[in-house]
């Protein structure tokens, strides 16, 4: 298969890598001092499962001239997906398949706007991974578990065709979910209550778990998510906070979230995809997230902060 990774970050990177490994024609679209290095000294993964170096590898920052090919893994940050779905356009055809790897619920929907909800696959990943300097990627946990499937959850040709693609990689696990829809939530449960609590507290996971205030704040968050699920008519079950919960307890102490470390140091972040997507779409069927709304009005100041839209004063 030829399959164009949109954002060489620490999950395109790995993911797409690993395909490329398995002798997929790979290109991968990356920018600056990352995109040179690569192009000269090919994809570096430094990886718990095995390290490996994709050389020569393909890799451009131009998508126009990648052309044709059969799937897209999106690895870009969640805002910035309705620029990918803009500048992807030119490389699908009629069954191409486009496969959003962000940690929110949004990312089908916003793909879907501008290329048509025919080409657009549900998609999440579990990975902990990230580019460790200019052409090197560095995954250091958590077992790399890649799922995708279309939206109407039938098994299509060309799904059964990319997980066969990805059976074929060396150190990951890949499914395609009875639910695509459910599983995007069930992850979603976990990275919004984890990112924005994590955020409030600026502490590790295992100081939030451990305390009893911040594990029922944990639990209310998640509890609101599956409010909000279960109105849009997503079959999340009841038992995803019990089960979140333990995998929550399962984790290393010293575990940050992605969202969280971003606001932490000061960078742009996934507020907008994730604490306050529970917001909006809760408006959407009228579920009450109260503590999500605190959370992201809290968080918002420094948001926009961090993107250049707001200047704190002394």
């Amino acid at each position: 298969m030829r399959i164009a990774v949109f954002g060489t970050g620490g999950v395109g990177g790995y993911f797409g890598g690993r395909l490329a490994q398995a002798g997929e024609e790979v290109v991968f679209v990356a920018r600056g001092a990352h995109l040179a290095a690569i192009q000269a000294n090919g994809l570096a993964v430094k990886s718990i499962a095995g390290d490996f170096t994709v050389s020569p590898a393909e890799a451009t920052d131009d998508p126009g001239k990648i052309g044709r090919v059969d799937a897209v893994l999106v690895g870009v940050k969640a805002w910035q997906v309705p620029d990918a779905a803009r500048a992807v356009q030119r490389m699908v055809d009629s069954n191409a398949m486009v496969v959003p790897l962000q940690n929110g619920v949004e990312a089908p929907r916003e793909l879907a706007k501008t290329l048509g909800r025919e080409y657009v696959l549900g998609g999440l990943c579990r990975i902990i991974s990230f580019i460790s300097a200019p052409g090197e990627i560095r995954h250091t946990g958590m077992e790399p578990y890649i799922a995708f499937g279309e939206l109407d959850n039938r098994r299509s040709h060309r799904v059964e065709r990319l997980e066969d693609a990805f059976r074929r990689a060396d150190g990951l696990t890949v499914e395609i979910p009875e639910d695509i829809h459910v599983a995007m939530w069930r992850k979603f449960l976990l990275i919004a209550a984890w990112s924005g609590i994590g955020a409030i507290t600026r502490a590790p996971i295992g100081v939030t778990r451990s305390q009893p205030e911040t594990r029922a704040l944990l639990r209310q968050a998640m509890e609101e998510i599956l409010a909000v699920a279960q109105a849009h008519a997503v079959a999340l079950p009841p038992s995803a906070v019990d089960n979140t919960m333990t995998f929550i307890d399962s984790l290393s102490g010293a575990g940050t979230a992605s969202m969280q470390r971003d606001i932490m140091e000061g960078r742009p972040s996934e507020l907008e995809s994730q604490n306050g997507a529970v917001v909006r779409l809760g408006q959407e069927v009228n579920v009450p997230t109260p503590l999500h709304q605190f959370i992201y009005h809290s968080l918002l100041p420094q948001e926009r902060q961090a993107r250049g839209e707001l200047v704190f004063t002394e």
